[in-house]
């Protein structure tokens, strides 16, 4: 059965109002939470970017969702090591009910502390030792660990949940994908790509759940929609692996400039047109995805949720 999720975004709200967007959600029917983790919002209009450990204890009390990162970068700025802690205190937290999806970052995010931005191949060739390291101390045993990328030595989790935290995986491009069948407990992407699915079903991940989120603008307002979904969120049609090399957001800002109101109006549904927001989502399921985060561009988040409680969750397949 299709799960339908919230999509909070951190580069967006503060921490409060993260939490109430996590209560609004809850109570228009969606299932499941998705959060993002980042250290600095993509651009400056944005605006935030609280650190997401923190959130994730507060919304453990404010509400029964399931919630998942989606996704962290457990390899430069945050260690493994202090990942898995991380992870597995947010996994007690909320009872079980937190997965931790993870990917191989950006520049944007993980170069802060002077680390030499990597290439791809380097980036998932750490992501996937890093999960290994996870793994091993997810079971509560005293880990050491020499490897080519990350050391550990003699650490240990005294609070873990009493089952490991799931690892989903967050693929954009073949390689990627691939890693996410090949280690993953999930596959985690943005787009309904069908053939990113079957590669990770045909890449180990056959029976394993796959994830995917998506952004929207809701208002009465289309224009008004698609220009806020452009100031904001521009960053979203660049294409290739300029996201995951640019460095700041305001060498984002520059390159938004490249992206035209048409280019966002075209991929982002935008306004009150119920079928436009019905067959954006359907197309996730239709692809083969288990689940669908939908996220809310800007502020007028009660707007969206009571569109979609009446209108919206109602009419999408179970």
């Amino acid at each position: 059965m299709a799960e339908y999720g919230y999509f909070l975004a951190c580069e967006e709200h503060g921490p409060a109002a993260l939490v109430e967007q996590a209560q609004m959600a809850e109570q228009a029917g969606f299932t499941a939470l998705w959060i993002s983790d980042h250290y600095h919002p993509w651009n400056d209009a944005q605006g935030q970017s609280p650190f997401v450990w923190s959130v994730l204890g507060a919304l453990s009390q404010a509400t029964s969702l399931p919630v998942e990162t989606a996704v962290t970068c457990p390899t430069m700025r945050l260690h493994p090591a202090v990942t898995a802690q991380a992870a597995a205190t947010a996994a007690v937290q909320t009872e079980g009910r937190f997965r931790l999806g993870v990917g191989s970052g950006e520049a944007l995010n993980e170069h802060v502390l002077g680390d030499q931005w990597p290439q791809a191949a380097v980036r998932l060739e750490m992501l996937e030792e890093a999960v290994q390291v996870m793994r091993e101390l997810f079971t509560g045993n005293e880990v050491s660990h020499h490897g080519k990328h990350y050391t550990v030595e003699n650490a240990r989790l005294y609070t873990v949940p009493e089952q490991p935290v799931p690892i989903d995986v967050s693929g954009f491009g073949p390689a990627a994908t691939e890693l996410a069948g090949r280690i993953g407990d999930g596959f985690v992407t943005m787009a309904p790509d069908a053939e990113a699915v079957q590669r990770f079903r045909s890449s180990g991940g056959t029976a394993k759940p796959v994830r995917g989120g998506l952004k929207v603008c809701w208002s009465h307002d289309r224009e008004e929609a698609v220009n806020t979904a452009h100031r904001l969120w521009a960053n979203e049609q660049l294409p290739g692996e300029l996201p995951q090399i640019l460095p700041t957001p305001r060498h984002f800002e520059q390159a938004n400039q490249l992206v035209t109101t048409e280019r966002v109006a075209e991929a982002v549904p935008c306004g009150a047109d119920t079928e436009a927001h019905v067959q954006a989502v359907t197309a996730y399921i239709d692809a083969g995805f288990d689940a669908v985060y939908v996220s809310q561009i800007g502020p007028d988040q009660r707007g969206f949720f009571d569109f979609y409680r009446a209108a919206v969750l109602p009419q999408l397949p179970g």
